[in-house]
């Protein structure tokens, strides 16, 4: 399973840099200033990350107009969301109420991993399943940042 390093761009920015095990880079995620949108940038093409209200609480990743994945909210959205590629479900769930870790879990087998590298640290690592494109595993970093952000704006 690769691992993905995932670096803020600045000291305050909600941008990140994400890069492989070698230092490569993968991509970059960016949320805007509100948490309801963003974008991600994979192989120098640019997504659309927007809150899409046909599906109620969720969000589309879309390139070119076209929808790439989506994300549904489960009953409040920090409890997680089911990401939907390709036919295929994954849910991203909190690791405990405890702690920022989130697992992506396809049925009953756990898949992946999007944690902070330590307890108060910006930093994070992605574990992400071979199978997803880039641009969806960035997805995935960017629904764990967004869900990260809000949390810490409710705090102030």
């Amino acid at each position: 399973m690769p691992v993905w390093k995932v670096t803020p761009k600045r000291w305050c920015s909600w941008d990140f840099a994400v890069l492989d095990e070698r230092g490569q880079e993968i991509g970059e995620v960016k949320l805007s200033p509100l948490w309801s949108s963003g974008t991600v940038i994979a192989g120098g093409l640019e997504y659309a990350v927007s809150r899409d209200r046909t599906i109620g609480v969720g969000f589309s990743l879309e390139g070119a107009g076209t929808p790439t994945a989506r994300a549904v909210g489960r009953k409040a959205l920090w409890h997680g969301v089911t990401i939907i590629w390709n036919e295929r479900s994954y849910q991203l769930v909190a690791r405990s109420p405890w702690r920022r870790g989130l697992v992506l879990w396809e049925g009953a087998e756990k898949v992946g991993l999007v944690a902070p590298e330590r307890a108060f640290s910006r930093k994070s690592r992605a574990e992400l399943p071979a199978i997803l494109p880039p641009v969806v595993g960035l997805f995935v970093v960017w629904l764990a940042e967004m869900l990260w952000k809000r949390t810490y704006q409710k705090a102030f």
